[in-house]
């Protein structure tokens, strides 16, 4: 496991902040350092029952090591143990968080908007569709079927309707589909999906942007996982590329800065594309919050207390790695990529004796999603199990997805959920820059474990 890189820089950073308090009188709470030491102990040894998150042989989930810096500015912060619900918590931390914020709303060509950050993806689709429902009463929330299973349920808290849209053979929704369900007039607001999670699929913005003069409805994009790839248009497909490039004209973005962001969890991002939102989150507090004219973040978020170290290492880490194309951190977008777009061919090659690729084309993203070589859903399903356990006795760690098996035959289109079946696959997220070198050692691997002749 990696240690901490900047230990000697993180103890010199909090000199520096321990000097700018030296004129209050000295207080030095007690502590039992022995006492400590075992429950640390303690944890490290509990810690220990986990996927090695951190490391290249990693490739599962959308986990992903939060940069040394994030790690020591959140530490150096927790000294303060700043709540970015107020400037009164948080008056440094708030700062910093509307300068974070407003550099991510920068990389979607937002100069003007309302946004800040979550403790979540959840809740800043949560807060997205809140608004939404503001905005439209009584109509339907719509979004693909291949959305996360969030929409839905955030949905059923807010009391909307909700209808899930069919995807086509890509994973991305169904224009066809779409229209059928506008076509109701009760459709009040497009939940986008811009990298889903089950495989990376991008929904087609442009496409549905430019059916809103006729049927009048919002456009929420749901980035919270694939937001970032707007910094590299050249490294995607066209489909994918005019997607992100229409991202601008959308009414609301989430993106979560804990997974691709190098963040540690909970660190989402909700931005509004017109500021007067705002107004739907005016309240009055009883007894706090009057030390300060300056709007604070809680006058335009449902959350209440929110950790100010999180906003701080967001700040730090965009002021080490600038959200720009073609800088340090577009770049390590970029290897996780061409490490997807390297493996999906490894797959194909295989024609079908051991893996089977989907069948509309390679990854969109950096998720690359396949299914295992065998006569039958059911079959194919038990040997999927098989070689991701094989795999992780290699300490290769992948996942599991089910998707419907039409999508892995040539020739389909739309899948109809209620008569497809589903056949559960192998799923890789090469979200680690590291992954690109790599993969060679992932691919060694993975095929030694579909050798193991389990089952055979």
């Amino acid at each position: 496991m990696p240690q901490d890189q900047v230990p000697g820089l993180l103890s010199r950073a909090t000199e520096q902040l321990e000097e700018q308090f030296a004129g209050l009188p000295t207080f030095a709470p007690e502590v039992d350092k022995e006492a400590i030491a075992q429950v640390l102990e303690a944890v490290a040894e509990r810690l220990g029952d986990n996927y090695p998150y951190f490391h290249p042989l990693y490739a599962g989930q959308m986990l992903k090591p939060p940069h040394p810096v994030a790690r020591a500015a959140y530490a150096l912060a927790m000294n303060i143990n700043p709540n970015n619900h107020a400037r009164d918590g948080g008056r440094a931390s708030s700062e910093l968080e509307i300068e974070a914020v407003r550099e991510i709303a920068g990389m979607f060509g937002w100069a003007e908007f309302l946004g800040h950050l979550t403790s979540s993806g959840t809740l800043a689709n949560l807060e997205a569709l809140w608004v939404a429902g503001q905005l439209a009463p009584g109509k339907r929330i719509v979004g693909s079927e291949q959305a996360h299973y969030t929409h839905q349920r955030i949905s059923a808290v807010l009391k909307l309707d909700y209808t899930g849209i069919a995807a086509d053979h890509h994973g991305r929704m169904s224009l066809e589909a779409l229209e059928a369900e506008l076509a109701k007039g009760d459709v009040g607001t497009v939940v986008m999906t811009l990298g889903t999670t089950a495989l990376g699929a991008v929904d087609p913005l442009e496409e549905v942007l430019g059916l809103q003069s006729r049927y009048g409805f919002r456009v929420h994009v749901d980035g919270a996982y694939g937001g970032y790839f707007r910094l590299i248009p050249e490294a995607l497909d066209e489909p994918a590329r005019r997607a992100y490039a229409a991202m601008d004209r959308a009414d609301s973005i989430v993106i979560d800065p804990h997974k691709h962001g190098l963040q540690p969890f909970g660190c989402g991002c909700v931005l509004f594309r017109d500021p007067a939102v705002g107004r739907f989150y005016k309240h009055d507090s009883p007894y706090t919050y009057f030390t300060s004219k300056q709007l604070h973040l809680g006058e335009i978020s449902l959350e209440c207390s929110r950790a100010g170290a999180a906003a701080t290492a967001l700040w730090a880490t965009q002021r080490l790695l600038p959200l720009k194309p073609g800088g340090e951190f577009a770049s390590g977008l970029k290897r996780g990529r061409a490490a997807a777009v390297e493996l999906d061919p490894r797959l194909r090659m295989d024609r079908g004796e051991r893996f089977q690729a989907l069948a509309a084309g390679g990854p969109e993203l950096d998720i690359v999603v396949w299914k295992m070589g065998a006569e039958g859903v059911e079959q194919a399903s038990r040997r999927a199990q098989e070689v991701f356990v094989g795999c992780a006795t290699r300490d290769l760690h992948l996942a599991l997805v089910q998707l419907p098996d039409c999508w892995f035959e040539p020739g389909n289109g739309t899948a109809n959920r209620a008569g497809t079946g589903l056949v559960t696959c192998l799923r890789s997220v090469l979200m680690k820059p590291e992954h690109e070198a790599w993969l060679d050692r992932i691919w060694e691997r993975l095929t030694a474990a579909c050798g193991d002749g389990v089952g055979e």
